[in-house]
């Protein structure tokens, strides 16, 4: 299943935020004084002037990670309103101190927590309040283990309004030159927030040092498209790690882009830009941590949008004597699903990638979607879908799967995706094999020997369900084809998701992914897998495809090529993404980051490759999947 924004929980920064601040807001009734809680707002003559408070926004924010004023009781912090928020749960407003100190360390900056802000950009005021180190927390986290940053702000404030229509404080332009080559600083997995914060030393001190404050970005290039969160990620570094469609990628582990950084409208969030887009001119906003993609700039400015129109990804299409395999993650497809998406879906497989000869699909799920009622058979969905492919000019696709036990695959609770199998008769046999009585979902298939070649006893078929690495998680499909006279072996795959992972952009650095674990064990099964059917013969022709959930260069990926984490043993299987140039090795955008999650890996039978990547979903604001397809033409 593709990643959910958390990477570890369903829910929406939304929902997830609006929980936190209930729990926290309860806390909060036995710390503020009544007098406090209770204070109306009330107003100073028009020109009136701080009253000079001896506590300032860079004393709240402090030159550490956390305030020194955490949970404390503040009156009359001066500021002037910079912006305002009057949606979603976190509603409020940032104020910045006009009469910045001299330590680059100190925010001037700060959010006021407020549920009817009650102000305008332009006021001069004075904020009474308790300041709090705000932690989002997901389900089931605690502030102890949660590894999301925290974002210093004033909570329960009351308000004196001094003037109105004050001169803003300037805007900090920040530039390529400004920003630490770093992303986050290597701590062997420690909190970032119990070490000193030095703006200097990574992207995540230099934005934690400007929390709250006004910001400003120019001319700059998009790298990961618009979402429902009216959220879009931009970077300040344009020749950093660029992809051949201009987005900025992920070439190695712990080495997140540095110049990438978030980009989320006040007023008028929908801004419909995809990657390679420019939004021109001068990007304002104070700067805010998100759970999501990390630092953000909550723009009150934003510059006119230069689109790029970024074509569409097309692929070769096969000759005669070239069989053509692809992979393709269709997003938690349900017979409930509108009759568009099955029609995309359908035009991207006829005309994107020019009618495959075999399709690996991921994400295929039950005949009742997310209705959790015992339903686990996928026929009406795979009907919709090939006859949608049937009205977009492509073949009558057959298709081959296997049912899984209820409940017992991951995904989306009650949905029961799987991975399942299209194919065109005309082009491609599938050879089955096994007694009907067999039950499948439970029943692995093993490699025998026919005529002194390998075969698969049951296909399709599925490797080791009962092995504990296929735990909550979709097991492998594998079909045993002919082509031209010749078995093909296709192994479809859907690994274990990353949730559960530390937030890449969190405090502890470099973080913890232990979801790992799952996958380099699902890898080594199906490598183990393959290693049989070439010890039955060498030249076997086996391709496993499919969504990995993990990086080319990933422990996962060395297992399933080599059988060990590290690499050292030969490979018995071509990772053919790394085939590619570096600038176009991606098939996923996550966070303003391009990246690899789907594979296609070939043995050294399948002869000389053909390989394409075909970019139609993840750089673009409107999506039929969150993930792009890729092919291989093989010449077996």
């Amino acid at each position: 299943m593709p990643r959910t924004r958390s990477q570890s929980t369903t829910n929406s920064s939304t929902t997830m935020r609006s929980a936190a601040r209930r729990r926290r807001l309860r806390g909060l009734a036995a710390m503020v004084s009544a007098a406090a809680l209770l204070t109306a707002w009330f107003c100073q003559p028009a020109g009136a002037e701080p009253s000079g408070s001896a506590v300032r926004i860079h004393d709240l924010q402090g030159d550490a990670w956390l305030s020194p004023y955490d949970d404390q009781l503040v009156t009359d912090v001066p500021g002037v309103v910079t912006a305002v928020r009057t949606s979603g749960s976190s509603r409020g407003f940032w104020i910045q101190d006009p009469q910045p100190d001299d330590d680059p360390a100190t925010s001037e900056g700060i959010f006021v927590f407020r549920s009817k802000p009650g102000v305008a950009v332009g006021d001069s005021v004075l904020v009474s309040g308790t300041v709090q180190d705000y932690y989002p927390l997901g389900s089931g986290e605690t502030v102890e283990d949660t590894s999301n940053l925290s974002t210093t702000e004033i909570s329960a404030p009351t308000v004196t309004m001094l003037d109105h229509d004050q001169q803003l404080p300037a805007a900090e332009k920040i530039t390529a030159a400004d920003l630490p080559d770093t992303y986050a600083p290597d701590l062997g997995g420690g909190n970032i927030e119990k070490t000193a914060l030095q703006p200097k030393r990574s992207v995540l001190d230099f934005w934690e040092a400007r929390e709250g404050m006004r910001v400003q970005v120019d001319d700059a290039r998009v790298v990961g498209p618009s979402n429902s969160y009216g959220e879009q990620f931009v970077t300040i570094k344009p020749d950093e790690s660029v992809t051949y469609r201009g987005g900025t990628e992920l070439r190695a582990e712990d080495r997140t882009p540095t110049g990438r950084i978030k980009i989320t409208p006040i007023e008028n969030p929908s801004l419909g830009v995809n990657v390679g887009d420019v939004i021109t001119g001068a990007t304002v906003g104070p700067v805010e941590w998100s759970a999501y993609g990390g630092y953000s700039i909550d723009a009150t400015e934003v510059g006119p949008i230069v689109h790029h129109d970024l074509a569409r990804g097309q692929a070769d299409p096969q000759n005669r004597k070239q069989l053509a395999i692809a992979t393709y993650n269709v997003e938690n497809l349900a017979p409930s699903d509108p009759d568009s998406k099955f029609a995309a879906l359908a035009k991207g497989i006829v005309d994107n990638l020019a009618k495959p000869d075999i399709v690996a699909v991921e994400e295929i799920q039950d005949n009742s979607g997310d209705t959790d009622n015992g339903v686990v058979g996928a026929d009406r969905t795979l009907q919709q879908l090939t006859a949608a492919i049937i009205d977009a000019g492509g073949p009558s696709y057959a298709w081959r799967q296997v049912d899984p036990v209820n409940d017992r695959d991951g995904g989306e609770p009650g949905g029961n995706i799987r991975v399942a199998f299209l194919y065109n008769p005309d082009r491609v046999s599938f050879v089955d094999r096994g007694a009907d009585s067999v039950d499948r979902s439970i029943t692995g298939t093993k490699i025998i020997t026919k005529h002194g070649k390998p075969a698969l006893s049951l296909s399709p078929g599925r490797i080791d369900p009962a092995n504990r690495v296929w735990d909550d998680s979709r097991k492998p499909l594998v079909g045993e084809f002919s082509f031209r006279g010749k078995p093909v072996f296709v192994i479809a795959n859907h690994f274990d998701s990353k949730g559960g992972d530390q937030n890449a952009d969190g405090r502890f650095q470099y973080p913890d992914r232990s979801s790992e674990i799952q996958r380099a064990g699902q890898a080594l099964a199906v490598h183990d897998f393959v290693r049989k059917i070439l010890a039955t013969d060498r030249r076997a022709d086996v391709v496993v495809a499919g969504d990995l959930n993990d990086y080319q260069f990933s422990p996962a990926l060395s297992v399933l090529r080599t059988g060990v984490a590290d690499a050292s043993e030969p490979p018995i299987l071509a990772d053919l993404i790394s085939t590619l140039p570096a600038s176009r090795r991606y098939t996923y955008v996550y966070n303003g980051i391009s990246q690899v999650l789907d594979h296609i890996l070939t043995t050294r039978g399948v002869g000389r490759v053909e390989y394409q990547v075909i970019h139609l979903n993840a750089e673009y604001a409107q999506q039929t999947s969150d993930h792009d397809p890729q092919v291989v033409r093989l010449h077996p």
